[in-house]
């Protein structure tokens, strides 16, 4: 980027003999060089264009001197930038969006709000960093989102462009039922339907996103609210391919364990609220941590799992080192340069057109 910077600022303390020696010289100015019984017969006379310009010879002395020490603390322009060598973090975030991530058991501030809303509002903090929460933000990581509910779908590469990530992140939803031409359910046992978990689904598929990724670790966060009852893909085996391939997995369990409030659309689509038992499978999240080399967490509301995401935030950190390159120009002819022709040309005046008399 453009910079503009004084290389050698001590010089500005000059600047300080200049206002001494300005102040010393209108002490010594204030004094009579003659004394005269009086001088009232002079005060008529018309001050001349030339008594003017002498009067002003002192000041622009003084703002020479200033240019001539601006001169010296070497002022340069030029081009600063800043390169950072290292390695960053691959980070998988495994997300489940299945029917039971509608339930309406968190608050953000005085609203309250489904748990996947609630999770959206977190990871963007997570990624982008929130002073509030405590969140440094991952701007030198290498960030992807897998979903999961039924089945798993990749929805976000690997990515540094955090901004369109959070935009993503914000627009999972919970995937709607099929209605036919009239407005009916296809499927009538919609419920049970919408709250299958392929867990093991989603960790593979976030491990394989990162199979192939240079860095220097290697990271899924898997966040659900129930149980593997869905997919191809034992959660435990997923958990041993992770390990084989050098990935850490954290696994987050959200939301309370019993009977919670669930939205839900009736045979009319009207969306009502239906009495929902849930379980956390807990013990399974806590092997496929362990197994992976991670961690287990578990969050039953909005600042519980704020409290996670800084925790992984803090032990998950990049390692990079800033090397500065920097090229100036040089530009003290443009200070000192003026400041000597104004020193030079008082002097002449002084000696010629203003000489004074003893």
């Amino acid at each position: 980027m453009d910079a503009f910077r004084f290389h050698s600022w001590g010089w500005f303390l000059a600047i300080v003999l200049v206002l001494l020696m300005g102040w010393f010289r209108l002490r010594l100015r204030s004094r009579p060089a003659a004394i005269f019984s009086s001088i009232e017969g002079l005060k008529g006379l018309p001050v001349t264009f030339a008594q003017r310009v002498r009067r002003t010879l002192p000041l622009l002395y003084g703002l020479a001197l200033v240019l001539i020490i601006m001169g010296l603390a070497r002022p340069q322009s030029g081009k600063s930038e800043s390169r950072l060598t290292g390695e960053g973090i691959a980070i998988e975030l495994v997300l489940d969006i299945s029917g039971s991530m509608e339930a309406i058991d968190f608050q953000l501030g005085d609203k309250d709000v489904s748990r996947l809303e609630a999770v959206k509002h977190v990871i963007s903090e997570f990624i982008l960093g929130s002073r509030a929460s405590g969140l440094s933000g991952r701007k030198d990581d290498l960030v992807g989102v897998v979903a999961f509910g039924g089945f798993a779908d990749s929805k976000c590469p690997l990515t540094l462009d955090h901004g369109a990530l959070v935009d993503i992140v914000h627009s999972l939803e919970v995937p709607k039922p099929i209605r036919d031409r009239r407005g009916r359910l296809i499927k009538a046992d919609i419920l049970k339907e919408d709250l299958a978990t392929a867990i093991g689904d989603g960790l593979a598929l976030g491990v394989d996103r990162l199979r192939n990724v240079n860095a220097k670790s290697k990271v899924v966060i898997l966040l659900t609210d129930g149980d593997n009852n869905a997919g191809v893909v034992d959660p435990r085996e997923a958990a041993e391919i992770a390990k084989e391939s050098g990935v850490k997995v954290y696994t987050v369990g959200i939301g309370r364990n019993g009977v919670v409030p669930l939205p839900q659309e009736d045979e009319f689509g009207k969306r009502v609220l239906v009495p929902a038992q849930f379980r956390i499978d807990e013990e399974l999240l806590r092997e496929m941590a362990t197994t992976a080399n991670g961690e287990y967490f578990h969050a039953s509301d909005a600042s519980g799992l704020t409290k996670v995401y800084s925790h992984i935030d803090r032990l998950e950190k990049s390692q990079f080192q800033e090397t500065k390159y920097s090229e100036y120009t040089e530009l003290f002819r443009w200070f000192a340069g003026p400041g000597l022709a104004i020193v030079l040309g008082i002097g002449i005046l002084s000696e010629t057109r203003f000489r004074s008399l003893p």
